[in-house]
């Protein structure tokens, strides 16, 4: 396909989401199975295309005066991806698959000197009007830079297996899509995300994923599963261990020795840790299915327990830009409490001197620093680790900075350290 049928595709497939309230991804799934002459350059290319223009709706909306399929992808087209008006108008010419030539009032939009012109913070940001106080009480002046960069393209991480392989040996592995070498954390590898067209790799059919070497996990999550602290002999709880992603990452670090329980509510979400543990060779994980009294045995038992908690998942807009439209206040209230309750059970299962950590993807400071103080608060016997010391014990002498709170927590984000946002704060219950 050329670009003049992408670019269509790309409307149709957004259109779709917005008449079927589907999913990005099912929507481009469906307008695949439909058009099976397109090649996975094409497929990739409106994928990007229609997460470019989610990513950013708000501020491509507010410059082309409307939220249409249409002028969001070519807001895209002309603004984020480069093309000229003029060229574009003429390879629309003849191809039967090309949307409508670019009229003159849309020509004014595309090429006004400032878009943004007059436009709110809220937008600039693309960010939903009633999140933006909230944002600006996580990030403070600096809140409309930090939502932007939370509309960016995120790249392709990778965490290497040291309990099969290391660093060097992937990246030989992986060697012909050219890997970002000097990745950050030690056991990261990245694919940056690109313009335009471009994609990245599909690993997962590659024989180092295939062999345990590496998987697929954010920076930002790699980071966050190495504060969590868990050492080689330790009895940890990953009470909401979901697909196993920071529970493979601990199983590593401790080096196969000690125990970590993995535990989730839903058994869909727990579903593919089994696969995932063969394939990396992790044998210190003993996997408990919900059900009752699943977790009884283990109550004052643990030294850590680790509480990936359930969140609005603010932090990966990056990678989820329809989430961002959906929520809603009410949707922030229930994880909240939903939070607070797991918090409450979490502690249960901690020996005295233990250390309970909680974490999570967002940058709301209701689901972070708030629920983290409310939590200590109601719990004197708990203290948190200062987030400097917290972060100096795992990532001194590197070159990765991070925000710092007064309760206790560390803060990333796409501005900041260059990976999903993420909070986590480390408490130990006195002896």
């Amino acid at each position: 396909m050329r670009l003049p049928g992408r670019i269509a595709a790309a409307i149709a497939v957004l259109a779709d989401i917005d008449a079927h309230k589907r999913p990005v991804a099912e929507a481009l799934k469906a307008w695949g199975l439909g058009n099976r002459f397109a090649g996975a350059g094409d497929r990739a290319a409106i994928g990007n295309l229609v997460y470019d223009a989610l990513r950013r709706r708000s501020s491509h909306a507010f410059a082309m005066g409307s939220d249409t399929p249409r002028a969001l992808v070519l807001s895209v087209v002309v603004r984020e991806w480069g093309e000229n008006i003029d060229e574009l108008n003429a390879s629309f010419e003849g191809d039967r698959f090309a949307p409508a030539a670019i009229e003159p009032d849309e020509v004014a939009r595309l090429t006004a000197a400032d878009p943004l012109a007059g436009a709110p913070d809220f937008v600039r940001a693309d960010v939903p009007e009633w999140v933006a106080p909230h944002l600006a009480e996580s990030f403070g002046e600096d809140w409309v830079a930090e939502a932007h960069d939370l509309s960016g393209r995120p790249p392709l991480d990778l965490r290497v297996n040291t309990l099969k392989a290391n660093r060097d040996k992937a990246l030989r592995a992986l060697g012909r899509f050219a890997p970002e070498a000097a990745a950050i954390i030690p056991e990261g590898i990245r694919f940056p995300a690109g313009e335009r067209d471009s994609r990245t790799p599909n690993v997962q059919s590659e024989e180092g994923y295939i062999k345990g070497w590496f998987e697929v996990q954010d920076f930002g999550s790699q980071i966050v599963a190495a504060l969590a602290g868990a050492r080689g002999g330790e009895q940890v709880l990953d009470l909401c261990a979901g697909a196993g992603g920071k529970t493979l990452a601990m199983a590593a670090a401790m080096q196969n020795r000690g125990q970590i329980f993995a535990y989730d509510s839903d058994r869909t979400r727990l579903a593919p840790i089994y696969d995932r543990l063969k394939r990396a060779g992790a044998r210190n994980v003993q996997v408990r299915a919900p059900g009752e009294g699943a977790l009884d045995d283990l109550v004052g038992k643990l030294d850590r327990v680790v509480v990936d908690a359930p969140c609005t998942g603010t932090g990966t807009w990056r990678r989820q830009p329809t989430a961002k439209w959906k929520l809603t206040p009410e949707q922030l209230a229930g994880r909240v409490e939903e939070q607070r309750v797991i918090l409450i059970d979490a502690a249960r299962y901690l020996k005295p001197g233990g250390t309970l950590v909680y974490i999570t993807c967002s940058v709301l400071p209701e689901e972070n620093a708030r629920q983290a103080s409310a939590f200590l608060e109601a719990n004197p016997e708990f203290t948190a680790i200062a987030g400097n010391k917290l972060w100096m014990s795992a990532f001194s002498g590197t070159r990765l900075r991070a925000r710092f709170s007064p309760e206790g927590g560390v803060s990333l984000t796409p501005r900041l350290t260059g990976t999903d946002g993420f909070y986590c704060i480390a408490m130990e219950r006195s002896k």
